[in-house]
């Protein structure tokens, strides 16, 4: 029946949750990697949203999962008003942190399913690297409640480029210490076809080139900054940072390591 083949998607998306644990979780003691290696998000994504979608300095968005801070902090250089719904309490720390910078933002404990955003008192709604651990079908209808009329909603990626030796090498290093480990983030969305169901009417999907240039400190520090990746305290870590760190040598040119890598983003209204 059609609602078995939802499910059925559903599940493929969310395999990395085989065994259900807290996701707000996931990223607990991970936050100073993830501030250290994560990757921003490209310019002319931000140009875009701010020409052609409507984003201004007189918006107010709510960012979603917002982690760290690194899309907000681009939408908070653009001057918009930003609310950063965080549930970790290791990530939110970094967000508050944004505060003595920028005056624009505030910063809530919410989840995606339960923002503690007012009603119909948003323009945009963004999720960077997010997305995929919500209640797709609550987070909705958290939108639609917070969401002003002709409000949209906006969903980001970087995805590493699986067609390169250098991100097979990665993922092959996964799949051999990382149990929790099933596929990358644009792997996954490979098996999603719930954005139809999500959006409301049409949407679109737009790819951005956004290569990453890593150095030695940043190329591991990618790597351990996942949710699925091994910790310190782990067996076998020590072996697991020595692959990483000859992959990187393999692949390093005068200390710089390029890793394919391209954006994906999703808009539309809910």
């Amino acid at each position: 029946t059609r609602v078995q083949i939802e499910n059925l998607h559903s599940f493929c998306y969310n395999i990395i949750e085989v065994i259900r644990v807290d996701n707000t979780k996931k990223f607990t003691n991970k936050a100073d990697k993830y501030v250290s290696s994560r990757p921003s998000y490209p310019t002319k994504l931000m140009d875009y949203l701010y020409n052609e979608v409507g984003f201004s300095d007189k918006s107010k968005i709510a960012d979603i999962g917002a982690g760290t801070g690194i899309f907000t902090r681009q939408l908070l250089e653009r001057k918009s008003d930003v609310i950063a719904v965080e549930p970790n309490d290791d990530m939110r720390a970094k967000l508050i942190g944004l505060q003595k910078e920028f005056k624009n933002l505030k910063v809530l404990s919410g989840t995606a399913e339960n923002t503690l955003l007012e009603n119909k008192s948003i323009d945009f709604v963004t999720v960077a690297q997010a997305f995929h651990w919500f209640d797709a079908e609550k987070f909705k209808t958290e939108c639609r409640r917070a969401l002003k009329k002709d409000g949209k909603a906006v969903l980001v990626w970087n995805n590493r480029d699986e067609e390169s030796d250098i991100v097979n090498g990665n993922v092959e290093i996964f799949k051999k210490y990382c149990k929790n480990f099933t596929c990358l983030s644009g792997s996954c969305l490979k098996n999603y076809d719930g954005f139809g169901k999500f959006f409301e009417g049409e949407y679109k999907l737009l790819r951005f080139e956004n290569n990453l240039q890593f150095d030695h400190e940043k190329f591991v520090g990618r790597s351990l900054s996942a949710s699925y990746s091994l910790t310190a305290n782990d067996e076998k870590f020590d072996e697991y940072v020595k692959e990483l760190n000859e992959l990187f040598d393999k692949y390093e040119k005068n200390g710089i390591a390029t890793v394919p890598n391209y954006t994906e983003v999703y808009i539309g209204e809910v």
